[in-house]
């Protein structure tokens, strides 16, 4: 290796370090790396209909990417920040889990659950962020949601990340 690269690398890990740090216990940053693994993907956009959980829902894609059951995205926001993640679809008023990293008391994925009534779920319907604190499944945790539109605006699906209070 050369002596150069030798002196850089223990700062480059050290970069890093404090870079993933600072997502740590932060919604707002958490969130805008959730959306910015999502971005590369292409639009999003709703087709077809599957089950998932016990429900029926419309399938979200990110580009030619299948969201519906795909945890890549989520568990790579757990990796790298500690935080529970989920993408919801919009499934006519409501908002279904259908990739998580969030668990049920029983252990398995909240996936087919819908988002409850609440702040964010008022926030979402106007098309607007939220971030505060929320109960998710049972959890209080410090959160932010984003809508997530397609291409020609309407608003097709929700991102989450949260942190245990």
């Amino acid at each position: 290796m050369h002596p150069f690269a030798r002196n850089l690398l223990p700062a480059a890990v050290l970069l890093g370090a404090l870079c993933g740090n600072a997502l740590a216990d932060d919604p707002k940053a958490a969130l805008d790396a959730l959306n910015a693994k999502l971005a590369p993907l292409g639009a999003a956009k709703v087709e077809g209909t599957d089950k998932i959980g016990d429900k029926t829902v419309p399938v979200l894609f990110f580009g030619t990417r299948r969201i519906n059951g795909n945890y890549d995205a989520v568990d790579g926001i757990k990796k790298q920040t500690g935080a529970a993640a989920t993408i919801f679809v919009k499934d006519g008023d409501e908002y279904v889990r259908v990739s998580t990293n969030v668990l049920t008391p029983e252990g398995k994925r909240g996936v087919g659950t819908q988002l409850a009534h609440n702040k964010a779920y008022e926030a979402l319907g106007k098309g607007e962020r939220w971030c505060g604190v929320i109960d998710v499944l049972g959890t209080q945790l410090d959160s932010c949601y984003d809508p997530v539109r397609d291409a020609g605006g309407k608003t097709v699906a929700a991102t989450y990340v949260g942190f245990k209070k």
